[in-house]
């Protein structure tokens, strides 16, 4: 069963400057020590649009805030000022390992392959997240190479990405 963190109304603030991002704080809910940057992985909704593998992200003070997307604040129809009914539960599930970049790792090398198996789950989930965010083909298959450079070196994504 989820475990349910919180299920409370939150005024959608806005980052100051040009871009700010628009989000909920959400300041019950600590950062994880054990995650990359303290992310929370969470699931759940907002005003009812759901949300699925979506990251907490501290604020600077220890504490979490929500972003919330134009994509969801056009569907809710909420902006900057608003309030906005948010549940949300812990997202513990396992990280599932594309097709493609499996068939990738095994065409390289079964010991890359089984060096990625290797990394912690946090690992391969941000490998998959950089992966996956990127907006045009060419950029997701140039980030698929470096991660298998990066495997085959025996290198940590956050030394890869510093670099």
């Amino acid at each position: 069963m989820d475990q349910l963190i919180t299920d409370n109304d939150y005024v959608l603030q806005k980052f100051p400057g040009k871009g700010g991002w628009t989000y909920a704080a959400i300041p019950e809910i600590k950062q994880d020590k054990k995650a990359p940057f303290g992310w929370v992985k969470v699931k759940g909704f907002v005003d009812g649009f759901e949300l699925k593998n979506y990251k907490l992200m501290p604020m600077g003070n220890s504490s979490l805030f929500l972003p919330v997307k134009a994509e969801i604040r056009k569907k809710i129809k909420k902006e900057a000022g608003d309030t906005v009914r948010v549940r949300l539960f812990l997202d513990n599930t396992q990280v599932k390992i594309p097709e493609e970049i499996l068939i990738c790792l095994e065409n390289e090398s079964y010991k890359v392959r089984d060096s990625f198996l290797k990394l912690k789950e946090s690992e391969q989930k941000l490998w998959i997240y950089w992966i996956y965010e990127a907006k045009k083909d060419e950029t997701k298959v140039s980030r698929i190479v470096c991660l298998l450079k990066t495997i085959a070196e025996n290198q940590s994504f956050f030394n890869k990405i510093i670099t």
